[in-house]
């Protein structure tokens, strides 16, 4: 079998998977990092297919940096809250401790599922090596 990356995203704070939440893949290479891909998480919390899998994956470094801030704001728009008048305002006040979360995490075995899941809520997150 092939390895392959996976990720799932929920909201705590809605019980829900976080829908349009936007991430990027980086591979990290000494003080450099390569942008891999950026996606967004579909109705379930998850991607429509891996973020890498078979040949694509590689034994190294990465991170996963989800946008927890832009989807929070969004969540706040849709449910018509307005934090204020603005919004170059509201992009720049709204206060979200998380802004962005970076998880970086190594794969060392290419054949394996590796599965980073996050619960996220507007105050904090968790995470860990899921199957």
């Amino acid at each position: 079998m092939s390895g392959r990356l996976t990720t799932h995203v929920l909201d705590l704070s809605q019980g829900l998977p976080a829908t349009g939440m936007v991430l990027q893949l980086w591979r990290l290479e000494g003080r450099q990092g390569k942008l891999l891909l950026e996606a967004v998480t579909n109705a379930d919390g998850r991607l429509n297919a891996p973020l890498l899998e078979g040949a694509q994956m590689e034994a190294g470094s990465y991170e996963l940096l989800f946008m927890a801030g832009d989807y929070f704001r969004s969540i706040q728009s849709r449910l018509g809250v307005d934090a204020t008048s603005s919004e170059d305002v509201m992009e720049s006040e709204t206060p979200f401790f998380l802004e962005q979360i970076p998880i970086r995490f190594k794969i060392t075995n290419v054949t394996d599922h590796y599965h980073v899941p996050l619960l996220v809520a507007p105050g904090g997150y968790s995470t860990y090596r899921g199957s």
